[in-house]
Protein backbone atom coordinates (compact mmCIF):
# COMPACT_ATOMS: atom_id res chain seq x y z
CA UNK A 1 0.00 0.00 0.00
CA UNK A 2 1.17 3.76 -0.61
CA UNK A 3 2.39 5.43 2.40
CA UNK A 4 -0.62 7.74 4.20
CA UNK A 5 0.10 11.27 3.29
CA UNK A 6 -1.82 14.17 5.23
CA UNK A 7 -2.41 17.62 3.64
CA UNK A 8 -0.16 18.85 6.53
CA UNK A 9 2.51 16.10 5.44
CA UNK A 10 2.03 16.86 1.67
CA UNK A 11 2.77 20.95 2.18
CA UNK A 12 5.67 19.63 4.06
CA UNK A 13 6.84 17.86 1.38
CA UNK A 14 6.44 20.52 -1.05
CA UNK A 15 9.02 22.36 0.62
CA UNK A 16 11.44 19.41 1.04
CA UNK A 17 11.65 16.08 0.94
CA UNK A 18 13.77 15.36 3.08
CA UNK A 19 11.73 16.77 5.87
CA UNK A 20 8.61 14.52 5.24
CA UNK A 21 11.18 11.28 4.78
CA UNK A 22 11.93 12.29 8.60
CA UNK A 23 8.93 13.13 9.80
CA UNK A 24 7.21 9.71 8.38
CA UNK A 25 10.44 7.53 9.48
CA UNK A 26 12.30 9.88 12.33
CA UNK A 27 9.72 12.00 14.25
CA UNK A 28 11.92 11.63 17.14
CA UNK A 29 14.66 14.04 15.75
CA UNK A 30 12.10 16.98 15.40
CA UNK A 31 12.95 20.43 17.02
CA UNK A 32 11.12 21.19 19.96
CA UNK A 33 8.39 23.68 20.16
CA UNK A 34 9.03 27.03 21.93
CA UNK A 35 5.99 28.42 23.84
CA UNK A 36 5.99 31.51 21.79
CA UNK A 37 5.05 29.13 19.06
CA UNK A 38 2.59 27.17 20.86
CA UNK A 39 0.90 30.35 21.61
CA UNK A 40 0.89 31.06 17.47
CA UNK A 41 -0.47 27.36 17.27
CA UNK A 42 -3.07 28.79 19.96
CA UNK A 43 -4.24 31.59 17.84
CA UNK A 44 -4.45 29.93 14.78
CA UNK A 45 -7.08 27.78 16.41
CA UNK A 46 -8.99 30.53 17.94
CA UNK A 47 -9.09 32.18 14.55
CA UNK A 48 -10.46 29.13 13.20
CA UNK A 49 -13.45 29.44 15.75
CA UNK A 50 -14.43 32.73 14.99
CA UNK A 51 -14.52 32.02 11.45
CA UNK A 52 -17.30 29.17 12.02
CA UNK A 53 -19.31 32.60 13.12
CA UNK A 54 -19.71 33.11 9.34
CA UNK A 55 -21.92 30.10 8.64
CA UNK A 56 -23.99 30.14 12.28
CA UNK A 57 -25.81 26.66 11.32
CA UNK A 58 -22.92 24.79 10.82
CA UNK A 59 -22.06 21.50 12.35
CA UNK A 60 -18.40 20.46 13.22
CA UNK A 61 -17.36 16.99 12.22
CA UNK A 62 -15.40 15.72 15.96
CA UNK A 63 -12.08 14.72 16.47
CA UNK A 64 -11.13 14.34 19.78
CA UNK A 65 -11.36 10.27 20.30
CA UNK A 66 -12.52 10.03 16.87
CA UNK A 67 -10.57 7.73 14.30
CA UNK A 68 -9.70 9.33 10.85
CA UNK A 69 -12.31 6.58 9.14
CA UNK A 70 -14.84 7.62 11.56
CA UNK A 71 -14.37 11.38 10.98
CA UNK A 72 -15.32 10.77 7.21
CA UNK A 73 -18.04 8.34 7.73
CA UNK A 74 -19.32 11.44 9.87
CA UNK A 75 -18.80 13.49 7.27
CA UNK A 76 -20.58 11.60 4.20
CA UNK A 77 -23.55 11.35 6.62
CA UNK A 78 -23.62 14.98 7.00
CA UNK A 79 -23.48 15.13 3.49
CA UNK A 80 -26.18 12.85 2.53
CA UNK A 81 -28.33 13.98 5.44
CA UNK A 82 -28.74 17.82 3.94
CA UNK A 83 -26.31 19.47 5.78
CA UNK A 84 -25.87 23.04 4.64
CA UNK A 85 -22.22 23.48 6.19
CA UNK A 86 -19.58 21.45 7.59
CA UNK A 87 -16.47 22.16 9.72
CA UNK A 88 -13.39 20.09 10.00
CA UNK A 89 -14.63 17.87 7.11
CA UNK A 90 -12.79 15.07 6.51
CA UNK A 91 -12.04 13.26 3.63
CA UNK A 92 -9.27 10.77 1.98
CA UNK A 93 -8.55 10.08 -2.08
CA UNK A 94 -5.78 7.94 -2.87
CA UNK A 95 -4.42 7.60 0.24
CA UNK A 96 -4.41 11.18 1.45
CA UNK A 97 -6.22 12.70 4.36
CA UNK A 98 -7.31 16.18 4.68
CA UNK A 99 -9.91 18.27 6.89
CA UNK A 100 -11.50 21.16 5.48
CA UNK A 101 -12.23 24.36 7.97
CA UNK A 102 -15.56 25.15 6.01
CA UNK A 103 -17.42 23.16 3.23
CA UNK A 104 -20.55 25.09 2.39
CA UNK A 105 -23.08 23.69 0.31
CA UNK A 106 -24.71 25.96 -2.91
CA UNK A 107 -27.33 24.22 -4.58
CA UNK A 108 -25.68 20.96 -5.71
CA UNK A 109 -22.06 22.01 -5.31
CA UNK A 110 -19.72 23.15 -2.48
CA UNK A 111 -17.89 25.93 -1.90
CA UNK A 112 -14.51 25.28 0.12
CA UNK A 113 -12.97 27.72 2.87
CA UNK A 114 -9.64 27.37 4.03
CA UNK A 115 -8.64 29.73 7.40
CA UNK A 116 -5.85 31.71 7.91
CA UNK A 117 -4.78 33.38 10.69
CA UNK A 118 -2.75 36.11 8.10
CA UNK A 119 -3.52 39.42 6.67
CA UNK A 120 -2.49 38.54 3.16
CA UNK A 121 -3.51 35.46 0.47
CA UNK A 122 0.43 33.95 0.46
CA UNK A 123 1.26 31.72 -2.69
CA UNK A 124 2.17 28.85 -0.07
CA UNK A 125 -1.68 29.01 1.29
CA UNK A 126 -2.77 28.13 -2.69
CA UNK A 127 -1.30 24.46 -2.29
CA UNK A 128 -2.60 24.21 0.97
CA UNK A 129 -5.85 24.77 -0.50
CA UNK A 130 -5.25 23.58 -3.98
CA UNK A 131 -4.56 19.94 -2.03
CA UNK A 132 -8.03 19.93 0.01
CA UNK A 133 -9.28 20.73 -3.82
CA UNK A 134 -7.42 17.46 -5.20
CA UNK A 135 -8.97 15.12 -2.20
CA UNK A 136 -12.40 16.59 -1.62
CA UNK A 137 -12.95 16.48 -6.13
CA UNK A 138 -11.54 12.90 -5.96
CA UNK A 139 -14.07 11.45 -3.62
CA UNK A 140 -17.08 12.50 -6.28
CA UNK A 141 -17.67 16.16 -4.37
CA UNK A 142 -18.47 19.26 -6.96
CA UNK A 143 -16.28 21.98 -5.42
CA UNK A 144 -17.71 25.08 -7.39
CA UNK A 145 -15.30 27.89 -5.86
CA UNK A 146 -12.46 27.84 -3.21
CA UNK A 147 -11.14 31.03 -1.08
CA UNK A 148 -8.78 32.04 1.89
CA UNK A 149 -10.66 32.99 4.99
CA UNK A 150 -8.28 36.18 5.89
CA UNK A 151 -7.70 38.87 8.96
CA UNK A 152 -8.73 42.30 7.68
CA UNK A 153 -6.44 44.44 9.53
CA UNK A 154 -8.62 47.61 9.31
CA UNK A 155 -10.86 45.83 11.78
CA UNK A 156 -11.33 47.40 15.29
CA UNK A 157 -12.97 45.89 17.90
CA UNK A 158 -16.25 47.01 19.36
CA UNK A 159 -17.42 45.34 22.47
CA UNK A 160 -17.88 41.10 20.84
CA UNK A 161 -15.98 40.27 17.98
CA UNK A 162 -17.49 40.83 14.65
CA UNK A 163 -16.57 38.09 12.48
CA UNK A 164 -17.94 39.11 9.24
CA UNK A 165 -15.78 42.68 9.77
CA UNK A 166 -13.00 40.50 11.60
CA UNK A 167 -12.45 39.08 8.20
CA UNK A 168 -11.71 39.49 4.37
CA UNK A 169 -12.54 36.73 1.83
CA UNK A 170 -10.46 35.91 -1.12
CA UNK A 171 -11.65 33.51 -3.79
CA UNK A 172 -8.89 31.79 -5.31
CA UNK A 173 -10.56 28.98 -7.43
CA UNK A 174 -8.89 30.31 -10.79
CA UNK A 175 -5.43 29.47 -9.05
CA UNK A 176 -6.69 26.11 -7.37
CA UNK A 177 -7.56 24.66 -10.48
CA UNK A 178 -4.64 25.59 -12.23
CA UNK A 179 -2.37 24.06 -9.42
CA UNK A 180 -3.84 20.57 -10.08
CA UNK A 181 -1.55 18.77 -12.26
CA UNK A 182 1.43 20.39 -9.82
CA UNK A 183 -0.29 18.33 -7.01
CA UNK A 184 -0.86 15.44 -8.56
CA UNK A 185 2.69 15.14 -9.51
CA UNK A 186 4.26 16.17 -6.29
CA UNK A 187 2.01 13.94 -4.79
CA UNK A 188 3.60 11.15 -7.00
CA UNK A 189 6.89 11.73 -6.10
CA UNK A 190 6.33 11.94 -2.61
CA UNK A 191 5.28 8.14 -2.47
CA UNK A 192 8.39 7.38 -4.68
CA UNK A 193 10.48 9.66 -1.86
CA UNK A 194 9.52 7.65 1.16
CA UNK A 195 9.62 4.41 -0.79
CA UNK A 196 13.16 5.10 -0.53
CA UNK A 197 16.17 5.82 1.63
CA UNK A 198 16.32 8.91 3.13
CA UNK A 199 17.28 11.60 0.63
CA UNK A 200 20.61 13.59 0.44
CA UNK A 201 19.26 16.75 0.57
CA UNK A 202 21.75 19.58 1.94
CA UNK A 203 20.36 22.45 3.57
CA UNK A 204 19.29 25.41 1.38
CA UNK A 205 16.90 28.75 1.61
CA UNK A 206 13.73 26.50 1.84
CA UNK A 207 14.71 25.08 5.24
CA UNK A 208 13.31 28.50 6.49
CA UNK A 209 10.48 29.39 3.61
CA UNK A 210 7.50 29.46 3.53
CA UNK A 211 7.80 27.83 7.10
CA UNK A 212 10.65 26.85 10.02
CA UNK A 213 11.26 23.92 9.76
CA UNK A 214 11.22 21.60 12.39
CA UNK A 215 13.94 19.82 11.72
CA UNK A 216 16.68 22.42 11.78
CA UNK A 217 18.86 21.06 14.91
CA UNK A 218 19.23 17.81 13.12
CA UNK A 219 19.89 18.74 9.22
CA UNK A 220 22.07 21.56 10.42
CA UNK A 221 24.36 19.80 13.62
CA UNK A 222 27.36 19.69 10.98
CA UNK A 223 27.52 23.91 10.75
CA UNK A 224 30.20 25.22 12.81
CA UNK A 225 30.20 27.87 15.46
CA UNK A 226 31.23 31.43 13.49
CA UNK A 227 29.92 30.00 9.89
CA UNK A 228 28.79 32.35 6.76
CA UNK A 229 25.63 31.92 8.11
CA UNK A 230 25.97 34.22 11.44
CA UNK A 231 27.11 37.50 8.93
CA UNK A 232 24.93 40.13 10.48
CA UNK A 233 24.20 43.70 8.95
CA UNK A 234 23.79 45.32 6.05
CA UNK A 235 26.32 44.18 3.04
CA UNK A 236 26.59 40.73 4.43
CA UNK A 237 27.42 38.00 1.43
CA UNK A 238 24.77 35.50 0.09
CA UNK A 239 25.70 32.91 2.93
CA UNK A 240 24.24 29.66 0.73
CA UNK A 241 26.34 30.41 -2.13
CA UNK A 242 29.45 30.78 -0.40
CA UNK A 243 28.32 26.92 1.65
CA UNK A 244 27.69 25.90 -2.30
CA UNK A 245 31.32 26.79 -2.91
CA UNK A 246 33.05 25.36 -0.10
CA UNK A 247 33.36 27.79 1.99
CA UNK A 248 31.77 27.43 5.65
CA UNK A 249 33.90 29.68 7.95
CA UNK A 250 34.01 33.56 8.38
CA UNK A 251 37.39 33.52 8.45
CA UNK A 252 37.28 31.79 5.04
CA UNK A 253 35.86 34.32 3.01
CA UNK A 254 37.91 36.73 0.62
CA UNK A 255 37.54 39.70 2.14
CA UNK A 256 36.65 41.57 -1.11
CA UNK A 257 32.86 39.77 -0.24
CA UNK A 258 32.30 41.39 2.87
CA UNK A 259 31.09 44.86 3.43
CA UNK A 260 33.12 47.05 6.40
CA UNK A 261 30.98 45.58 8.98
CA UNK A 262 31.47 42.18 8.27
CA UNK A 263 34.83 42.33 8.35
CA UNK A 264 35.09 44.08 11.36
CA UNK A 265 32.95 41.06 12.65
CA UNK A 266 35.66 38.88 11.59
CA UNK A 267 38.38 40.78 12.82
CA UNK A 268 36.86 40.67 16.45
CA UNK A 269 36.17 36.26 16.50
CA UNK A 270 39.62 36.08 14.74
CA UNK A 271 41.98 38.51 15.89
CA UNK A 272 39.59 39.60 19.30
CA UNK A 273 39.94 43.84 17.80
CA UNK A 274 37.28 45.40 19.49
CA UNK A 275 36.43 48.97 18.59
CA UNK A 276 36.10 52.23 20.80
CA UNK A 277 35.22 55.10 18.60
CA UNK A 278 36.11 57.92 21.64
CA UNK A 279 34.54 60.97 19.68
CA UNK A 280 30.81 59.46 19.10
CA UNK A 281 30.75 58.16 22.20
CA UNK A 282 31.72 61.33 24.07
CA UNK A 283 29.05 62.94 22.36
CA UNK A 284 27.12 60.09 23.30
CA UNK A 285 27.47 60.71 26.90
CA UNK A 286 27.90 64.47 26.70
CA UNK A 287 23.94 64.53 25.14
CA UNK A 288 22.19 62.69 28.47
CA UNK A 289 20.65 64.55 30.77
CA UNK A 290 20.08 63.52 34.40
CA UNK A 291 18.12 61.85 35.85
CA UNK A 292 18.38 58.82 33.46
CA UNK A 293 15.34 56.61 32.86
CA UNK A 294 15.82 53.46 31.95
CA UNK A 295 12.80 52.24 30.46
CA UNK A 296 11.88 48.82 28.57
CA UNK A 297 8.01 47.39 27.55
CA UNK A 298 6.29 44.38 26.85
CA UNK A 299 3.53 44.07 24.57
CA UNK A 300 1.39 41.13 23.20
CA UNK A 301 2.44 40.03 19.42
CA UNK A 302 1.05 36.95 17.91
CA UNK A 303 -2.60 38.00 18.41
CA UNK A 304 -4.66 37.85 15.12
CA UNK A 305 -8.21 38.12 17.14
CA UNK A 306 -7.91 41.48 18.77
CA UNK A 307 -7.91 41.40 23.08
CA UNK A 308 -9.68 44.35 23.47
CA UNK A 309 -12.07 47.70 22.49
CA UNK A 310 -10.08 49.64 20.26
CA UNK A 311 -7.67 47.69 18.96
CA UNK A 312 -7.38 45.96 15.95
CA UNK A 313 -5.90 42.23 14.63
CA UNK A 314 -2.09 41.94 15.59
CA UNK A 315 -1.58 45.22 17.52
CA UNK A 316 0.88 46.06 20.05
CA UNK A 317 -0.75 46.41 23.56
CA UNK A 318 1.40 47.27 26.10
CA UNK A 319 0.82 45.34 29.58
CA UNK A 320 4.43 45.42 31.32
CA UNK A 321 6.92 47.90 32.05
CA UNK A 322 10.71 47.84 33.83
CA UNK A 323 11.83 51.21 34.89
CA UNK A 324 15.70 51.96 36.47
CA UNK A 325 16.68 55.33 37.35
CA UNK A 326 19.39 56.97 38.55
CA UNK A 327 19.42 60.62 39.68
CA UNK A 328 23.37 61.61 39.13
CA UNK A 329 26.00 59.68 37.43
CA UNK A 330 27.52 58.21 40.72
CA UNK A 331 24.21 57.07 42.14
CA UNK A 332 22.54 53.84 42.50
CA UNK A 333 19.52 52.85 40.55
CA UNK A 334 16.08 52.58 41.79
CA UNK A 335 13.65 50.14 40.14
CA UNK A 336 9.84 50.49 39.80
CA UNK A 337 7.84 47.97 37.10
CA UNK A 338 4.62 47.69 36.22
CA UNK A 339 3.02 44.53 35.35
CA UNK A 340 -0.98 44.06 34.62
CA UNK A 341 -3.17 41.07 35.67
CA UNK A 342 -4.72 40.96 32.33
CA UNK A 343 -8.12 40.35 33.64
CA UNK A 344 -9.06 44.02 31.53
CA UNK A 345 -7.70 45.97 29.11
CA UNK A 346 -4.34 47.08 30.48
CA UNK A 347 -3.37 50.21 28.69
CA UNK A 348 -5.62 52.61 31.09
CA UNK A 349 -3.44 51.89 34.20
CA UNK A 350 -0.46 51.18 31.95
CA UNK A 351 -0.60 54.64 31.15
CA UNK A 352 -1.10 55.50 34.44
CA UNK A 353 1.71 53.73 36.26
CA UNK A 354 4.37 55.03 33.02
CA UNK A 355 3.43 58.71 33.97
CA UNK A 356 3.37 58.31 37.62
CA UNK A 357 7.17 56.49 37.62
CA UNK A 358 9.10 58.48 35.67
CA UNK A 359 10.66 61.72 36.54
CA UNK A 360 9.50 64.77 34.69
CA UNK A 361 12.94 65.82 33.24
CA UNK A 362 15.71 63.58 31.95
CA UNK A 363 17.04 61.53 28.88
CA UNK A 364 14.79 57.78 28.95
CA UNK A 365 17.02 55.65 27.78
CA UNK A 366 16.11 52.47 25.68
CA UNK A 367 17.08 49.61 23.62
CA UNK A 368 15.43 50.76 19.73
CA UNK A 369 14.04 53.58 20.93
CA UNK A 370 11.26 53.21 17.68
CA UNK A 371 9.23 50.80 19.77
CA UNK A 372 8.80 52.16 22.96
CA UNK A 373 7.81 55.67 21.02
CA UNK A 374 5.40 54.01 18.50
CA UNK A 375 3.83 52.32 21.75
CA UNK A 376 3.37 56.04 23.39
CA UNK A 377 2.40 57.39 20.08
CA UNK A 378 -0.65 54.88 20.23
CA UNK A 379 -1.77 55.46 24.00
CA UNK A 380 -1.69 59.40 22.97
CA UNK A 381 -4.12 58.67 20.68
CA UNK A 382 -6.09 56.69 22.87
CA UNK A 383 -6.14 59.30 25.38
CA UNK A 384 -6.11 62.48 24.56
CA UNK A 385 -6.51 64.23 27.62
CA UNK A 386 -2.73 62.48 27.86
CA UNK A 387 -1.24 63.24 24.77
CA UNK A 388 0.74 66.33 25.13
CA UNK A 389 2.82 64.20 28.54
CA UNK A 390 2.67 61.11 26.31
CA UNK A 391 4.36 62.82 23.44
CA UNK A 392 6.75 64.67 24.93
CA UNK A 393 8.55 61.55 26.61
CA UNK A 394 9.13 60.84 23.23
CA UNK A 395 10.95 64.14 22.86
CA UNK A 396 13.70 63.00 25.93
CA UNK A 397 14.02 59.41 24.71
CA UNK A 398 17.57 57.86 23.75
CA UNK A 399 18.62 55.05 21.84
CA UNK A 400 21.02 53.59 23.91
CA UNK A 401 21.25 50.89 20.65
CA UNK A 402 22.18 53.55 18.08
CA UNK A 403 26.39 53.38 19.24
CA UNK A 404 26.12 49.32 18.53
CA UNK A 405 24.11 49.27 15.63
CA UNK A 406 26.99 52.54 14.16
CA UNK A 407 29.71 50.26 15.40
CA UNK A 408 31.04 52.92 17.20
CA UNK A 409 31.18 50.34 20.32
CA UNK A 410 32.25 46.90 19.40
CA UNK A 411 33.14 44.18 21.07
CA UNK A 412 33.89 40.62 19.35
CA UNK A 413 32.08 38.69 21.24
CA UNK A 414 28.96 40.42 20.00
CA UNK A 415 29.59 38.79 16.78
CA UNK A 416 28.22 41.33 14.46
CA UNK A 417 24.91 42.20 16.22
CA UNK A 418 23.38 44.93 17.96
CA UNK A 419 20.81 42.95 20.07
CA UNK A 420 20.58 43.87 23.57
CA UNK A 421 21.00 39.76 23.87
CA UNK A 422 24.17 39.73 22.44
CA UNK A 423 25.52 43.13 23.45
CA UNK A 424 24.70 42.50 27.49
CA UNK A 425 27.08 38.93 27.34
CA UNK A 426 29.76 40.51 25.75
CA UNK A 427 30.30 43.34 28.15
CA UNK A 428 28.45 42.48 31.00
CA UNK A 429 29.13 38.77 31.30
CA UNK A 430 27.81 38.75 35.02
CA UNK A 431 23.93 38.52 33.80
CA UNK A 432 22.54 36.38 31.16
CA UNK A 433 19.28 35.28 29.88
CA UNK A 434 20.22 32.25 29.51
CA UNK A 435 19.04 30.10 32.31
CA UNK A 436 15.74 32.26 32.65
CA UNK A 437 12.06 30.95 31.58
CA UNK A 438 11.52 33.92 29.52
CA UNK A 439 14.00 35.13 27.35
CA UNK A 440 12.39 37.10 24.73
CA UNK A 441 9.68 39.32 23.91
CA UNK A 442 7.95 37.06 22.52
CA UNK A 443 8.17 34.60 25.05
CA UNK A 444 6.65 37.08 27.14
CA UNK A 445 3.69 37.62 25.26
CA UNK A 446 3.10 34.32 25.01
CA UNK A 447 3.45 33.97 29.01
CA UNK A 448 1.41 37.19 29.58
CA UNK A 449 -1.48 35.92 27.50
CA UNK A 450 -1.25 32.45 29.44
CA UNK A 451 -1.52 34.48 32.68
CA UNK A 452 -4.78 36.02 31.25
CA UNK A 453 -6.52 32.51 30.96
CA UNK A 454 -5.45 30.66 33.97
CA UNK A 455 -6.98 30.03 36.70
CA UNK A 456 -4.40 28.29 39.20
CA UNK A 457 -3.42 31.03 41.68
CA UNK A 458 0.18 29.26 42.01
CA UNK A 459 0.67 28.92 37.98
CA UNK A 460 -0.33 32.47 37.94
CA UNK A 461 1.83 33.37 40.67
CA UNK A 462 5.03 31.53 38.49
CA UNK A 463 4.57 33.61 35.27
CA UNK A 464 3.84 36.81 37.20
CA UNK A 465 7.13 36.20 38.51
CA UNK A 466 8.93 35.04 35.15
CA UNK A 467 7.32 38.10 33.82
CA UNK A 468 8.69 40.33 36.61
CA UNK A 469 11.92 39.13 36.05
CA UNK A 470 12.55 39.04 32.48
CA UNK A 471 11.63 42.82 32.18
CA UNK A 472 13.48 43.73 35.12
CA UNK A 473 17.17 42.30 33.54
CA UNK A 474 16.27 44.22 30.03
CA UNK A 475 16.57 47.26 32.04
CA UNK A 476 19.05 46.64 34.10
CA UNK A 477 20.98 45.56 31.34
CA UNK A 478 21.05 48.82 30.33
CA UNK A 479 22.09 50.21 33.30
CA UNK A 480 25.08 47.98 32.94
CA UNK A 481 25.80 48.57 29.60
CA UNK A 482 25.77 52.49 29.83
CA UNK A 483 28.56 51.33 32.64
CA UNK A 484 30.38 49.88 30.47
CA UNK A 485 30.60 52.58 27.70
CA UNK A 486 31.65 55.06 30.72
CA UNK A 487 34.42 52.98 32.10
CA UNK A 488 35.65 51.97 28.27
CA UNK A 489 36.45 55.78 27.51
CA UNK A 490 38.16 56.26 30.80
CA UNK A 491 40.40 53.17 30.82
CA UNK A 492 40.82 53.79 27.32
CA UNK A 493 41.80 57.50 26.38
CA UNK A 494 42.15 57.95 22.40
CA UNK A 495 46.01 57.99 21.01
CA UNK A 496 46.95 61.22 20.22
Amino acid sequence: MSAYLSKSRVIKGMQCHKALWLLTNRPELKDPILPDRQSAFDSGHDVGALAQRLFPNGVEVPFDGVTLTEQIKITRELIDSGVETIFEAAFSFGNVFVKADILHRVADSWQLWEVKASTEAKEHYLNDVAVQYHVISGCGLPVVSAGLVLINTEYVRTDEIEPRKLFNVVDVTEDICAHQPEIIKEITAQRTMLAGPEPSIDIGPYCSDPYDCNFIGHCWAHIPENSVFEFRDHGRPDAFKLYRQGIVLMEEVPSKFLGWRQQMQVNGINNEENVINHGELKDFLTALIYPLSFLDFETTCLTPVPLFDGTSPYQKVPFQLSLHIRKRPEAEVAHHQFLANGACDPRGSFTNALLSMLPTKGSIVTWNKGFEAGIIRQLAEMFPKRRNELLALNERMVDLMAPFRRKNFYHGQMNGSYSLKAVLPALAPELSYDEMPICSGDQASAAWLAMRENTDPDEVARLRNELLTYCHLDTLAMVKILDKIVQALAAEPPVA
